[in-house]
């Protein structure tokens, strides 16, 4: 059993990645109303989102490496961290914004939420985790759900091939994400949740610009108010305040434990989809829905470890 205050601390990390993970699921609704009321490219939505959360990590790094507390990183951390800062949260992000031009926000999250299926699968893979016969009927439930809601989502809406074009780029955007939550959750019990988190941050929303002036003639400085208003808003709900929840919870609850947790995101984007995009809401989206947050409880109500 575990002592009170590692209970608590336990039952902590799992609110910070509750809450995270509704606040990340309000991304793609950002982005689909960015779409549908504006003219951006998802480049330079992404560029505006990280330009906008820049300088609250930028702060945030500083602050943190001025702490009395603070090792300095090695040079292999500084490689790992730059990594899956721009893994995790340039490519994945680019990824996901290119694939919503094409797909609708309820299928996208769903699509992005098998990336707690690849975590489990990764780190069994990489760090010789063995992966029960009940979590594997779990995952293979999960992955029944997905099937079905994409099935519906296809039937209801029409699959063209620019459906699919976006479902794919989600669903590599969901594998690169696996991999980053694979990699914080080595990586925040050394250096820190805030100071890991503040550096990652920075150095994908300097990649994201980097790769902007590279690519795109469009400015940042001549956008209208309503491409601003949505960006700001996806850079401190979506982006800023949950990125620090999910690193805090991860912290307190371990990578595998975070990434079940996130299962309230597509019930979370499914609802707001319905209710700020008038996105609707078919059976087999339903039952899919249902076969994927019952695959994933499955895997979390045999045992949460508290690490």
């Amino acid at each position: 059993m575990l002592e009170k205050k590692s209970y608590s601390k336990f039952i902590g990390g799992i609110l910070f990645c509750l809450f995270g993970a509704v606040c990340f699921s309000t991304k793609a609704i950002f982005v689909k109303l960015a779409y549908r009321d504006t003219e951006v490219d998802a480049i330079t939505l992404l560029a505006l989102r990280m330009l906008f959360s820049l300088p609250f990590f930028t702060l945030s790094a500083i602050f943190s490496s001025n702490q009395r507390s603070n090792v300095r990183f090695t040079g292999k951390q500084w490689i790992g961290v730059a990594l899956v800062g721009c893994l995790g949260y340039y490519v994945s992000s680019l990824l996901d914004f290119l694939g919503l031009q094409y797909i609708s926000a309820g299928i996208e999250r769903l699509v992005l939420f098998i990336y707690p299926t690849l975590v489990l699968l990764m780190t069994s893979v990489i760090f010789k985790v063995k992966i029960s016969t009940r979590q594997w009927f779990a995952l293979a439930i999960t992955y029944a759900g997905l099937f079905i809601a994409f099935w519906g989502e296809v039937s209801f809406q029409g699959g063209t091939g620019n459906f699919y074009k976006g479902a794919a780029l989600v669903f590599v955007c969901a594998v690169t994400y696996a991999m980053n939550i694979v990699g914080s959750g080595r990586l925040i019990p050394t250096l820190g949740a805030a100071k890991f988190n503040s550096y990652a941050m920075s150095f994908a929303a300097i990649a994201v610009l980097i790769h902007f002036f590279v690519t795109s003639d469009n400015s940042l400085l001549d956008q209208s108010y309503t491409v601003y208003f949505y960006s700001f808003s996806m850079a401190i709900i979506s982006t800023v305040i949950p990125s620090y929840l999910l690193t805090e919870g991860i912290k307190r609850t371990g990578s595998g434990n975070a990434a079940i947790v996130g299962s309230v995101g597509p019930v979370s984007t499914i609802l707001q989809a319905y209710f700020f995009l008038n996105e609707p809401m078919h059976a087999m989206q339903l039952a899919g829905t249902a076969l994927i947050l019952a695959g994933v409880l499955m895997i979390s109500s045999k045992k949460l470890v508290a690490v």
